[in-house]
């Protein structure tokens, strides 16, 4: 008998589906106690400074909640940093020696986890608010959210609980950051960070939009993400397993996500994907599904040069309700696309598709575009080769500085005044919206953010205040509304990506090939690295006082700059 268990548990092992985990954890104080009820509680700081994870036969230093009738104790921590992960909870010997029940809320922000049931703080995609039981003497790990903050709080009358720690359990990918960026701007250089930081929080077992909600592969977020993973990051296996993921579950001519534009994006990805890379063994096994998206987008298209596309019509959500927007930027995303795929085309060899792109591409440009003063849609016009981008720039894009930008599109706009010689500005702009969050607290940047919210309305690490806004609670858009709204959107991280290949000057031609090409509007100096696929590119600009620009840089070997 046991060696048929034995046989049965081999056969098991060699046919069980094994999914390894590629993130670590660890483990972090809390940084501060903003909030805690008036009794009830002794020695609360003790959670600032103790980090073993080990129970022990002692209650030295532990901290003691006491509840009566009444008066049930609670407190709320900031772990001072966005982070994703749960809470790891360690305690001692109190009295009674049985489970203890709390109530355990993550936050975002401060508001959202004092929020209450019934406010518009969900437990959507992620269980933030939640009822738990902890044991006697010993650590249990709760929670897989986005959050910074976390309230507790007990849930019985007349019981004694002993603290020992609670710490935040970050789980993340371990990556170092190859890409590096600083110049004589602090801010932008916390902007460059921060978009970073964003996109190292999303890169868990795939590459998603937000940490909290969706949690989701959507492929037109992962074109800002995957910008900033290669001025970062580098070449990271987890964005092709991403990629592989929206084509495998989205079978022609379904559109990926639903969203025409989400499948264009997924061919502008392989496109910049394969120019920085040379992957040309991963590029062809996109070939088949690549070139039948290519055809299908194809005959989405009139007589007159016009796109016809069905399916979700989506830019980004504040043009959402927008028809001439829309149809203006689908028009665009489809020449973009055609380009794309017009030389992709060419790497495959298929001479026949590539011209067949290059002649579609060719007669969409003739067709006019609509008149927009949208700066998403002129954005694309511009990118797209329909509109001069420096004209575009500084009558549409620039108009009222960072007004009508937005976090996913706001990077578009950024490209096409780049592509209007317009850095000096775009930097100005880059400074007010994306610096605008963080004067608000924020330490990733979110799903979506208007500068307008920031007038009389309290941080996200700041408790609400009655007869002032709450940043977080008090906004908000069609999906996102109040505390749904994500404070961790990887779609947001374009400034990081931007400042790269601007600022320092790194466009990437063929992966034997960067130009350098600086520009450094108001700043005295830049420095940086960038991975290409050769190895770390270093870089330093310093600005004289005639104003020219001196640049020296180190690069690997086999790499050719101009």
């Amino acid at each position: 008998m046991r060696k048929i268990i034995l046989l049965l548990l081999i056969s098991w092992a060699a046919h069980a589906q094994v999914r390894r985990d590629e993130t670590i954890t660890t483990y972090r104080n809390a940084k501060r106690i903003v909030w805690q009820s008036d009794q009830g509680i002794e020695g609360l700081s003790q959670l600032l400074s103790q980090n073993s994870g080990q129970a022990v036969l002692s209650n030295e230093g532990v901290v003691k909640l006491k509840s009566k009738k009444g008066t049930l104790p609670g407190f709320l921590l900031d772990f001072g940093q966005e982070v994703h992960g749960g809470l790891e909870i360690v305690t001692g010997m109190y009295p009674g020696n049985k489970p203890i029940k709390l109530r355990v809320r993550f936050g975002e922000s401060v508001g959202e986890a004092m929020s209450d049931h019934g406010s518009s703080a969900t437990n959507d995609h992620a269980m933030r608010d939640m009822e738990v039981s902890v044991p006697w003497l010993g650590k249990i790990r709760i929670g897989d959210t986005g959050f910074r903050f976390v309230r507790i709080d007990m849930l019985d009358e007349n019981q004694d609980l002993y603290l020992r720690e609670v710490n935040a359990a970050v789980v993340m990918r371990d990556l170092p950051y190859l890409g590096s960026f600083h110049s004589s701007d602090s801010m932008l250089n916390q902007i460059w960070q921060t978009g970073a930081y964003t996109v190292h929080l999303n890169l868990q077992d795939y590459l998603w939009d937000g940490i909290k909600r969706d949690r989701l592969v959507w492929v037109g977020d992962l074109h800002p993400e995957v910008s900033t993973v290669m001025a970062v990051f580098g070449d990271l296996e987890v964005v092709k397993k991403s990629l592989d993921l929206a084509r495998k579950t989205t079978p022609l001519p379904e559109w990926m996500n639903g969203i025409s534009t989400y499948s264009m994006w997924w061919l502008i990805i392989q496109r910049d994907w394969f120019r920085q890379y040379g992957d040309l063994t991963y590029l062809k096994e996109q070939e088949d599904y690549l070139k039948s998206l290519l055809k299908h987008l194809m005959n989405k298209v009139d007589a007159d040069g016009r796109e016809k596309l069905d399916g979700n019509r989506f830019l980004d959500w504040p043009t959402s309700n927008n028809k001439r927007a829309v149809d203006v930027g689908l028009q665009a995303m489809m020449i973009w696309t055609l380009e794309a795929g017009a030389e992709l085309c060419k790497v495959l060899e298929d001479v026949e598709l590539e011209k067949e792109c290059q002649n579609l591409r060719n007669k969409m440009l003739r067709a006019k575009p609509e008149f927009t003063e949208n700066k998403q849609a002129t954005a694309l016009l511009a990118l797209a080769g329909s509109l001069d981008a420096k004209n575009a720039s500084r009558n549409i894009i620039e108009k009222g500085g960072a007004d009508g930008f937005s976090t996913f599109y706001g990077y578009y706009m950024l490209e096409a005044m780049a592509k209007g010689e317009r850095v000096p500005e775009a930097l100005k702009i880059i400074k007010e919206y994306w610096g605008g969050m963080i004067n608000m607290g924020a330490t990733s940047f979110w799903e979506d953010f208007d500068l307008k919210w920031t007038e009389g309305s309290t941080r996200i690490d700041e408790m609400p205040v009655p007869g002032k806004k709450d940043i977080h609670g008090d906004f908000g858009d069609y999906c996102y509304v109040g505390y749904r709204h994500s404070l961790s959107h990887g779609w947001a991280s374009g400034p990081t990506a931007f400042l790269s290949k601007y600022v320092l000057g790194v466009n990437v031609i063929d992966k034997d090939t960067v130009e350098i090409k600086p520009e450094l509007g108001h700043l005295s100096y830049a420095e940086g690295t960038y991975p290409t696929s050769k190895g770390i590119l270093k870089i330093r600009h310093e600005k004289g006082r005639d104003g020219k620009v001196k640049t020296t840089y180190e690069a690997p070997a086999g790499l050719i700059v101009k």
